[in-house]
Parts: C-alpha cells; structure tokens; sequence
C-alpha cells in the first residue's frame, strides 16, 4: 500500500513527530507522484535500488514490491523505527541508519549491481549527495532524485543556459542529465515554497574527460575557479589556475567567459594547466604532461 496524506499525518502524529527544517525534512504524501517516480526510474524485478532519505517510507513501500531489492538510507533517527515498522513486511527491503554524505559504499552496495538511486532528496544536501555518488560509487549506474527545482534545473544544465555552472559541469563529466518532471509544493508536508524537479542521471560508460589525459581534481579546480568568478574573461578568472599560454594551448578563447565552455572544452584547459606545470587551487598542482592538450582536442573531435 502506498502512503498517502492521511498515513503521513497519522504516522507523524502517532509518533509525536515533525518534520525536522534542519534536515530539509519534506515528505512525500501523493500516491501518482510517488508512482511516477518509480516509473521514471525504470525500477523493475531485476533493479537494485539504493533510497538516501526515505524518510517514513512513503517510497520505500511503493519500490518494494516491484525491485528485487532495496536499502533505504535514513539519517534522522527519529524515524528509522518508524520507516522500519512501515517496510516490515517486504523481506527485500534493508534500513540503514546513516547520513547519504558518509556512507561506506563498498560496505553498503555488496552486490555488484547495476544500482540504482531513487529518492526525495532532502533539499540541504542533495546536490552533495549526487554529486558524491557520481565521484564515489560507480556501482550506482543511474539515479532518479526529487530535488528542489532550481537545483535539478542546475544539474542538468547545458552550456550557455542560465542555470549552468561547476555543479553543471561536474554532473555532464560523469553522466546524462535531464529535468524529466515538475512537482508542486503541494505534494509535501510540510509544503515547501518552490516547486520541485524529477531528475534523471544515467552514468557514462566512461567520463568526458579521460582521467588519463587529466585528472577530475585538475578538472574541478579549474571549473570552481573559472566559475568563482563567472562574470569575468577566462584570462582573468583562471589567472591563478592556467597561464595565458596554457589557455591558448587549449584552443580556448581567453576572452569568453565560463558559462560559454562545455566539459570538453574544460578538460583541455585543465590538461593545458598541468602540461605547462602551473600550480592549481585547492592543493592540485601541476604535472608536466605535453601530450595533454592534444589527447583531449582528439577526444573533442571525436565525439563531435
């Protein structure tokens, strides 16, 4: 049985409970959206899905019944007795008590998979989490999350739209994404005040930018600062990242700005930075590479 509005509130109720603002704490209570989540993820008897804040189980008991298995992850030990007692009768279902940004992965996803993630992502800390598991846990092949609306329509941006940035760039390095839905804050309790997002993240076979050529550190440094200070030319932004030389190794336009270069086109700027052995931020520095721009202009022209 899936939960609705009335098995929200009497949980909630019975339990002496409320939702937690700290912990971004909004609970799903409409039998079709939760539906359409399962739907849009693809789950079926073969699926083994992975669920980062379940909460009270309002998804949790509609995965069960159609996935071989599910782990449901749940932070707030308020409800981990409360999500335990709702699943009880689905043998397939394991709760976890644990927080989504420290999880052991190699203890956590035993079976070698595929997984996949479907969840309502607590709104504080889901970009986080989604990124951590496209860094961390390549077992996890696909993911449909719940987001906050600004936020999905941030992971999935392409370059040159308005909502491209780092988190953008870093997401389209390791997968596909895309804004499959809109949800209204009306399918929560609490309602929040914005609408939220269904996001569908599907892994690359491999990254963008091979980690061969240039290593994702590298890339993000060079991301995170291009974009520290998106409003000016790269030959600004990047001064204390790549080199005037390094950036014309790269083929890139000096005068263009951050939101105007696709992940490509950031790897061959990163792998120009390590070639010409300039020392990043955040502790990358630079190894000599000469063949490192030339590599990733290959892999561009390829995939073109």
């Amino acid at each position: 049985m899936i939960l609705g509005v009335a098995d929200v509130r009497r949980l909630l109720d019975e339990n002496g409970l409320r939702p937690s603002k700290a912990l971004g704490q909004h609970f799903v209570i409409d039998p079709n959206t939760i539906r359409r989540i399962v739907r849009l993820a693809g789950v079926d008897a073969s699926s083994h899905v992975l669920e980062i804040g379940a909460g009270l189980g309002s998804l949790t008991v509609a995965l069960a019944p159609v996935a071989a298995e599910v782990i449901a992850v749940e932070l707030d030990r308020r409800l981990v007795p409360v999500l335990r007692s709702v699943v009880g009768a689905h043998e397939n279902v394991l709760v976890v008590e644990g927080d989504g940004l420290r999880l052991d992965w190699q203890r956590l996803l035993t079976d070698p998979g595929p997984w996949t993630l479907v969840a309502n992502l607590p709104y504080n800390v889901a970009t986080p989490i989604v990124l951590r598991v496209l860094e961390e846990a390549p077992a996890v092949r696909s993911m449909l999350v719940m987001v906050q609306r600004e936020v999905g329509e941030r992971l999935a941006a392409r370059r040159g739209e308005r909502s491209y940035g780092a988190v953008s760039v870093k997401v389209n390095y390791w997968a596909e994404a895309s804004v499959v839905g809109v949800v209204p804050p009306t399918v929560f309790v609490p309602r929040p005040s914005v609408d939220s997002a269904l996001v569908r993240i599907d892994r690359r076979d491999a990254p963008l930018v091979s980690p061969e050529v240039v290593s994702y550190d590298r890339v993000c440094a060079v991301v995170n600062a291009g974009f520290g200070q998106r409003r000016k030319m790269l030959r600004r932004s990047l001064a204390s990242v790549v080199s005037v030389k390094a950036i014309d190794a790269a083929g890139v336009d000096p005068t263009a700005r951050a939101e105007e270069l696709d992940v490509v086109q950031w790897g061959r700027l990163a792998a120009a930075a390590e070639a010409t052995a300039v020392t990043g931020v955040d502790g990358v520095t630079g190894t000599t590479r000469e063949d490192g721009v030339t590599a990733v202009a290959q892999r561009e022209a390829t995939e073109r």
